[in-house]
């Protein structure tokens, strides 16, 4: 690769990492045609842009974005892929279905940067897969500021059913 072309891979990647919230690091090095082909296609049905990426340039992406990367740094060893997504656990989601899927441990997690947070290492995957989006949040939250008015609205309404049961029986009681 050419000088020129490393540089513009660098400023296209900067580019990505200035607008990105949430990336993955990881390492889907010995996985075959057919299962790098599987994990491809799982990406893009779930709007992860998948990129294997040389260490250096991704480096020298990162250290000429505005964000602080450095505890990254240590994780640029071996093969680079990046998984870059709007929704902070659905690329974590998607590595541990596609292991059970395939019965195997890749891809492996490097490092993760989630909204201006970084999680290191493979053993982090768990967390990040159980973190709920922002959708998920909102929806929780609407379940619980309805869940009050909903048992009010209910007791008023059973309620309301009991007193008209009793005056209705005291009106058709003889007197």
């Amino acid at each position: 690769m050419k000088k020129e072309e490393k540089n513009q891979v660098i400023v296209a990647l900067t580019e990505e990492l200035k607008l990105a919230n949430n990336f993955y690091i990881t390492d889907i090095t010995d996985l075959n045609v057919e299962k790098t082909n599987a994990l491809r296609r799982l990406c893009f049905k779930r709007n992860i842009k998948l990129t294997v990426v040389k260490n250096t340039l991704l480096r020298k992406a990162m250290e000429r974005s505005e964000k602080d990367f450095n505890e990254l740094y240590s994780v640029l060893v071996g093969g680079t892929s990046l998984m870059m997504c709007e929704t902070a656990n659905i690329p974590a989601k998607l590595i541990v279905e596609f292991r059970k899927a395939n019965k195997i441990e890749k891809p492996i997690l490097k490092g993760a940067f989630i909204q201006e947070s970084i999680y290191l290492g493979n053993e982090q995957l768990a967390a990040l897969a159980s973190l709920k989006s922002k959708n998920e949040l909102i929806g929780d939250i609407i379940g619980l500021l309805q869940s009050p008015a909903k048992n009010v609205i209910s007791a008023l309404q059973s309620g309301g059913h009991t007193i008209s049961g009793i005056v209705k029986t005291l009106s058709e009681k003889p007197e």
